[in-house]
């Protein structure tokens, strides 16, 4: 591995981040969910250790209780879990949220100067769970509404979406990603959105990536500078979201759930799921308690990348596990830049507003 760097660039890379950075960013949320008008998301969140343990019928609306399991967030890894571990401690959820029944950690050939090898890649995984009330009846909101690429649009102006060709869906099209691919029907079946999403890194890590690809020349392991993703919306069959009372642990029917499935990524993740599940409030009908989840696969290998930044004074705070959690001083913005959790937060903060404004 190379480590030696042009002066130029060098001293360029020095002014842009000096070592007098702070070590960790504030996070941030945004002033409020698109177009709504309401109180910024950070004077709405109130964090608990358990979502699915909170009284729904305490619950007023316009509050929104979010957990992601970060108890201890000075660790840079706080708030990941194994997927094996994932499977085992909380089959439910696990299940849930998987991009098909029967998920497995990938295995594929991968071929690195005309060697094919066999890997297997281990996954860690990010869990964010939110509840809110909405003061309407179930039936008075309907989801198909919002499984469209306008809504999507709407989430998250920082993220370009388009419409995907079911043809040009990677996991069907690739042999190399057949690991990805629905083993029950394909992605993106009549009856469901299919997208196309990019975002490009913001702030100060596009510069930061220049600088880590340079500490790899030579090597096949080059860091975009955008992630791009696909992914399939839609709302759930009823036998399927009646399923999902067991995890919410409210006791009323299930009325409706919606799920976007991210199934393939260029780097860093290899799955995400966004799932709402909607139920009327225990004791008043009038009223819908929505339960919300975010699921996000790590690739294990992008967090172990640690020794070769720490070498690097300039890119101590590039350290990946602390870039992901929000706790970098190249974190910026309100959206996948400023790390998943603020990313989570934020996400199910303009879906509480956007089902509040209808």
């Amino acid at each position: 591995m190379r480590t030696q760097l042009p002066a130029a660039l060098a001293l360029a890379l020095i002014a842009a981040f000096p070592t007098a950075l702070p070590a960790l960013a504030q996070v941030k949320t945004p002033a409020a969910g698109p177009g709504t008008g309401a109180a910024p998301a950070s004077e709405r969140i109130r964090e608990v250790p358990s979502v699915t343990a909170q009284d729904p019928t305490a619950l007023r609306p316009g509050t929104i209780l979010f957990s992601d399991r970060r108890d201890q967030p000075q660790n840079p890894e706080s708030g990941l879990t194994p997927y094996l571990d994932w499977q085992r401690q909380k089959p439910a959820e696990a299940a849930a949220l998987a991009p098909f029944p029967g998920y497995k950690e990938p295995d594929y050939a991968q071929t690195v100067n005309g060697v094919t090898k066999q890997r297997h890649e281990t996954l860690k995984v990010y869990v964010a769970e939110g509840r809110f009330v909405v003061a309407r009846p179930p039936e008075a909101i309907d989801l198909q509404a919002f499984a469209n690429l306008a809504f999507v649009q709407a989430m998250d102006p920082a993220i370009k979406h388009k419409a995907l060709n079911p043809a040009d869906v990677t996991p069907t099209k690739d042999p190399a990603a057949a690991f990805a691919r629905r083993p029950d029907r394909p992605w993106c079946e009549p009856g469901t959105t299919c997208i196309e999403s990019r975002y490009d890194l913001e702030g100060k890590l596009p510069l930061g990536v220049k600088l880590a690809n340079k500490l790899e020349e030579g090597s096949s392991k080059k860091i975009a500078e955008f992630v791009s993703f696909q992914s399939e919306l839609r709302t759930l069959p009823s036998e399927k979201a009646a399923a999902l009372a067991t995890l919410t642990k409210v006791d009323t029917p299930v009325t409706g759930g919606i799920e976007q499935t991210i199934f393939w990524v260029n780097q860093i993740l290899r799955f995400g799921k966004f799932l709402a599940v909607l139920q009327p409030m225990p004791g008043d009908p009038q009223k819908t308690v929505v339960t919300t989840y975010m699921a996000l696969a790590i690739k294990a290998d992008v967090l172990d990348r640690k020794a070769e930044y720490a070498r690097v004074p300039v890119l101590k705070n590039l350290l990946p596990a602390q870039v992901l959690m929000g706790n970098s001083s190249f974190n910026t913005g309100t959206s996948i830049s400023a790390g998943l959790p603020t990313y989570a937060r934020n996400r199910i903060a303009a879906f509480a507003d956007a089902l509040g404004k209808r």
